[in-house]
């Protein structure tokens, strides 16, 4: 006789896993960093939020080919992109993100008062690479 407490069904499965808070911390780190870099890779084109031009180290804007909005551009499609493969591959897209965040901290390390930002994507980095890792656990019918 089976037990009333028991549930085998794939809606009590699915309960299970959306209880673990391993599983609720991969979500919130999941759902975050597909979201944020698409909506500031887009404010890229627009400089709604910020003007992004000004957070482009100086030796950099010299060693890009044309203006420092243009090298802007490219980082908001890159963003963009970074935030599409987090959607989608998380385990490789936490990694992405990680690597771009480390790119950015560089850049914000060589401008002068930028450090409490450099500061905050430092700790970005920190979640992008958490997200990598329980992606490793929760991504691809891994669960639990």
């Amino acid at each position: 006789m089976a037990s009333a407490t028991t549930s085998t069904t794939p809606a009590g499965s699915r309960r299970a896993v959306l209880a673990d808070p391993g599983y609720q911390a991969f979500l919130v780190l999941r759902i975050g960093f597909t979201v944020a870099p698409i909506l500031f890779g887009l404010d890229k084109f627009a400089n709604l939020l910020v003007d992004w031009p000004g957070y482009l180290a100086p030796w950099i804007d010299d060693v890009l080919p044309g203006s420092a909005q243009a090298a802007m551009y490219a980082v908001g499609a890159i963003e963009i992109l970074a935030g599409v493969v987090v959607a989608l591959a998380p385990r490789f897209g936490g990694w992405l993100v990680a690597g771009w965040l480390a790119g950015i901290i560089v850049n914000l390390l060589t401008i002068p008062d930028y450090y409490d930002i450099a500061l905050r994507d430092f700790g970005l980095l920190l979640g992008a690479v958490a997200l990598a890792r329980l992606a490793e656990r929760y991504h691809g019918g891994r669960e639990v």
